[in-house]
């Protein structure tokens, strides 16, 4: 196949890891903004153990107990697809009902969050930015995208001046949503004569 001589780089919802964007989004945050949501992320969990969701969710995750295995990760699979679009799509919700899809999707993000994404700094990614600086990328947000909050994209174009970085101001966190899509073909279009 040969070797890859071009790179660029699309990128939409940035999402660095970091322990502040993680309980924004299991901890507290977003839960002020899709309470009825939130409700049925915390259902699952005993009171007891709400001041950590992800570990809580974690150890069910990965318990030897099926049922409460795939109601945990239901029940996480639904708060994420509950939030990622502006307006809620209960189609897309339903995608969390899928028993395979919804245990993949849970026990990889939880294992990934709860172990900090293997990184050696909370701020791995931001700090290494300049390994990448010289690839011509655009950075697409969504201004309501409450899975990954515009502040983070912001954070990464401080560090990263020479990306062109494009807010959508009728979109969430999906790529799917109309105003998303086109911001990513239309910088698709433009890369593929590089």
């Amino acid at each position: 196949m040969g070797r890859l001589r071009r790179q660029l780089g699309l990128h939409a919802g940035i999402f660095t890891l970091r322990r502040k964007e993680l309980l924004w989004f299991y901890q507290e945050g977003a839960s002020f903004l899709f309470p009825e949501a939130w409700d049925k992320f915390v259902e699952p969990i005993p009171i007891v153990e709400r001041h950590d969701l992800m570990s809580a969710y974690y150890r069910r995750l990965t318990g030897s107990d099926e049922n409460e295995r795939l109601r945990c990760a239901q029940a996480w699979s639904v708060w994420e697809l509950s939030t990622s679009r502006l307006y809620i799509d209960p189609e897309h919700i339903k995608h969390a009902e899928e028993d395979t899809f919804c245990l993949q999707f849970a026990r990889i993000e939880c294992h990934y969050f709860v172990h900090g994404g293997f990184f050696s700094a909370d701020t791995q990614l931001l700090d290494h930015v300049d390994r990448i600086r010289h690839i011509p990328t655009t950075i697409v947000q969504g201004r309501y995208d409450v899975v990954c909050p515009a502040t983070t994209a912001w954070e990464l174009y401080k560090r990263f001046p020479e990306a062109e970085f494009t807010v959508i101001s009728d979109a969430g966190h999906s790529a799917k949503e109309a105003g998303t899509t086109s911001a990513l073909v239309a910088a698709a279009d433009k890369y593929k004569t590089l």
